[in-house]
C-alpha cells in the first residue's frame, strides 16, 4: 500500500524545498524525494559554497592591499585546502538547517531517485536499489539542472571540470581556461584569478555577462583586465586535447586561431535541465526545448502534475524557483496568489565587483519603444565608495520619460547585488523616479549612489 500526501515535491533545491515548506504551513502533508542533500545544487554545490569561496577570495584581496589602508601585513599566503574545507563547512551547515526546518514543519524527506508513474504516484528507487510506491494529490518537478557539456568538449572531471568539481579542486591550478562569461564563468574566474591562477576567458558572445547591460559588460572588462584576467569575446574553444600534461585549448577567434596551455578547463557555457528519467514520457507531461510546458500558476497538462524552477521556461535563478514554488503552492492550496512578474525578478553575479540588474536594459527599452531617461553616477563619486576603497563601478538607471516609470536599474560595483532590492521594491510599487529623488537616503552609503542616479536622469545630481 503506497504511503499517500497532499503533495510530493521531487527536487529539494530552493524551488522545493520553499515549496514544501509554504505548502506545509498551509496544512499540506508533504514528502519530499531528494537523490543527495537536502538543499539541492543551490545550498550544497551552487550559491551558498561558492559565495563562501568568493569571500575567502575577497578577504585575501583585502590582505594583499592592506597598505592602502594603513595596515602592514607580512607572509600572507593561500590556503587553497582550507578555503575549500571553509565553503564546505557552510554548505553542510546550511543543508542541516533545512533538515531542522523540515523537522519543525512535518515534512518528511524521501531520500532515493523520483520517478512519475500513472494515478498520481513517485516511484522512488533508494540507494540500495528497492522501489517505493508514494502517492498524492498533487506532485511538484523541481528538478533543477547540472553542468551543460559542449558537444566538443566533454567534462571528465579531471582535466575538464564543471561548476561542482571547480568548488573542489585538489590543488590550486597555476593556469586556468574558463569556457562562458555568464555568472557561473565570471565568479570562478575571479575566485582563482584572486588566488593566483592565471585565467583566461573564452565567450562566443560579443561581451562578457552577455545578458547584462552593455555599460555594465564595458565596466567589467575594464575591471578584469586590470586584475590580470584575459578574455577572450566573439571567440570559441573548438577542441581541448587532454593528452599531455597540460590541456590544450584551441580557441577560434576573429582574428585567427589561438593555441592556450593551461592545466585545467572549466566549462560554464550553461546548464542542461534534469528532465531525463523521471517518467515525464510515461505520464505525457508536455516539454518543449528541454523545458516542461505550464501555466502561469505552474500546472502542466496533467492535472495534479506542477513543475517549477530550472525546469520550467525562465531564469534559472534560486531566488526564482523559490518564487514559484510558492505561488504554485498557494494556488494548488485555493488562494489567489498573483502570476510572478517576470520584468521584476533580479539578477545578480558575485563577482568583484558585484552586478545587480533588473528590468529593461537600455537597449531594450528602446527596442521597447519607450522615451527613455537615464541616469548613472560612478561610485568614484561616492563618499562611502571612496572611504571603504571601493571605487569601481557605478549604478545606471533608466525611467520612462512620460510617466517615471521606473524601467530598468544596472549596477556594478561592491555590495551591488545587497542595493538592487530597493528598485525591485520600487518598482513592484510602481514608484516614480521623482519619488526615488525624493526619498532621503543615508550618508554616507553606497545607496545613495541611486538617488543620485535617479537626479542625474532628471538633470538635477548634485554630486556630479
Amino acid at each position: 500500500m503506497a504511503a499517500k500526501y497532499n503533495l510530493i515535491v521531487i527536487g529539494s533545491g530552493p524551488g522545493g524545498y520553499v515549496a514544501a515548506i509554504r505548502a506545509a504551513q498551509l496544512g499540506m502533508k508533504v514528502g519530499v524525494v531528494e537523490k543527495e542533500s537536502l538543499g539541492g545544487v543551490c545550498l550544497n554545490w551552487g550559491c551558498i559554497p561558492t559565495k563562501a569561496l568568493l569571500k575567502s577570495a575577497q578577504v585575501f584581496d583585502y590582505v594583499k592591499h592592506a597598505a592602502d589602508y594603513g595596515i602592514k601585513v607580512k607572509n600572507s599566503a593561500v590556503d587553497f585546502e582550507g578555503m575549500i574545507k571553509r565553503s564546505r563547512n557552510i554548505a553542510d551547515g546550511m543543508s542541516k538547517g533545512i533538515q531542522f526546518l523540515f523537522k519543525k514543519n512535518k515534512i518528511d524527506a524521501i531520500y532515493g531517485v523520483g520517478k512519475l508513474k500513472t494515478n498520481k504516484t513517485v516511484e522512488v528507487k533508494d540507494k540500495q536499489g528497492k522501489l517505493t510506491d508514494y502517492q498524492a494529490e498533487h506532485i511538484i518537478i523541481a528538478t533543477g539542472g547540472r553542468s551543460k557539456a559542449l558537444p566538443h568538449i566533454p567534462i571528465d572531471n579531471k582535466k575538464v571540470v564543471g561548476y561542482r568539481k571547480a568548488m573542489v579542486l585538489d590543488k590550486k591550478p597555476t593556469t586556468m581556461v574558463v569556457l562562458g562569461a555568464g555568472a557561473i564563468g565570471v565568479e570562478f574566474a575571479y575566485f582563482y584569478n584572486t588566488i593566483g591562477t592565471e585565467v583566461t576567458i573564452v565567450e562566443y558572445m560579443p561581451r562578457l555577462v552577455p545578458l547584462e547591460d552593455e555599460d555594465i559588460s564595458r565596466q567589467l572588462e575594464k575591471s578584469f583586465k586590470k586584475a590580470g584576467i584575459k578574455a577572450y569575446t566573439k571567440s570559441e574553444a573548438t577542441q581541448v586535447d587532454t593528452k599531455g600534461g597540460k590541456c590544450k585549448v584551441t580557441v577560434k577567434t576573429d582574428k585567427g586561431e589561438e593555441q592556450i596551455a593551461c592545466d585545467v578547463v572549466l566549462s560554464a557555457v550553461g546548464i542542461d535541465t534534469n528532465l531525463t528519467g523521471i517518467g515525464l514520457e510515461e505520464v505525457g507531461v508536455a516539454t518543449e526545448k528541454d523545458k516542461i510546458i505550464v501555466d502561469d500558476f505552474y500546472h502542466t497538462n496533467i492535472s495534479g502534475i506542477y513543475a517549477i524552477g530550472d525546469v520550467v521556461k525562465g531564469p534559472t535563478l534560486a531566488h526564482v524557483a523559490s518564487a514559484e514554488g510558492i505561488v504554485c503552492v498557494e494556488k494548488m492550496a485555493g488562494l489567489n496568489p498573483e502570476p510572478l512578474p517576470y520584468n521584476n525578478l533580479p539578477a545578480c553575479t558575485y563577482c568583484q565587483p558585484e552586478i545587480a540588474s533588473v528590468g529593461y536594459t537600455e537597449k531594450a527599452a528602446q527596442e521597447a519603444g519607450y522615451d527613455i531617461k537615464v541616469g548613472k553616477f560612478p561610485f568614484t563619486a561616492s563618499g562611502k565608495a571612496n572611504a571603504a576603497g571601493t571605487k569601481e563601478g557605478f549604478v545606471k538607471v533608466i525611467f520612462d520619460a512620460q510617466y517615471g516609470e521606473w524601467l530598468g536599474a544596472h549596477m556594478i560595483g561592491a555590495h551591488v547585488t545587497e542595493l538592487i532590492a530597493e528598485a525591485v521594491a520600487a518598482r513592484k510599487l510602481e514608484t516614480t523616479g521623482r519619488e526615488i529623488i525624493k526619498s532621503v537616503h543615508p550618508h554616507p552609503t553606497m545607496s545613495e549612489a541611486i538617488m543620485e542616479a535617479t537626479a542625474d536622469a532628471y538633470d538635477e545630481v548634485i554630486h556630479l
